[in-house]
């Protein structure tokens, strides 16, 4: 792949890119920077991209960084939460409660709907209102509200119902 074909994929591709991984995470820095990374795995690894399916193989690597960045984020998390409660005045039953809840979240959160879980995690996370979130993702306050209210079912099927 020359500068011209890299070029011409670039500027047909990277606000595509950019809004999929933005749509995911409701981070636009986060958006920017994996699209960033996914064209230079492109150029850096000079990957022949067949005709017709470029749109696919950048999805497939954004995504994959997507992932891979949300994994370590994860782990960083976790490693700061257990570190914390360390030094805490939890009982060693209220660690385990405690510690068992956040793993059965964390589980559910990752199984959940992605749609709902985009929209969950911008109210609750990001504290975003639903009238920010729908302008945020380019959607009604309406299908706001019903992912949100999908996704607290969920949530509550996941954490309190199943004992």
């Amino acid at each position: 792949m020359d500068k011209n074909e890299f070029k011409a994929l670039f500027d047909l591709y990277f606000e595509r890119v950019r809004n999929y991984i933005f749509y995911r995470s409701g981070d636009p820095e986060l958006a920017t920077d994996i699209a960033q990374e996914t064209f230079m795995r492109i150029w850096e690894k000079q990957l022949d991209i067949h005709q017709g399916k470029e749109k696919a193989l950048l999805f497939k690597i954004a995504g994959d960084i997507f992932v891979s960045n949300y994994r370590k984020q994860q782990i960083a998390l976790k490693f700061a939460t257990q570190s914390v409660q360390t030094n805490g005045d939890m009982t060693t039953d209220d660690q385990i409660s405690y510690n068992e809840l956040k793993a059965k979240y964390e589980q559910a959160l990752s199984a959940m709907n992605e749609k709902q879980r985009v929209v969950f995690l911008m109210s609750r996370n990001d504290g975003l209102k639903y009238q920010e979130i729908a302008s945020t993702l380019n959607i009604s306050e309406k299908a706001v509200e019903k992912r949100m209210s999908k996704a607290l079912e969920y949530l509550d099927k996941q954490l309190i119902h199943e004992r």
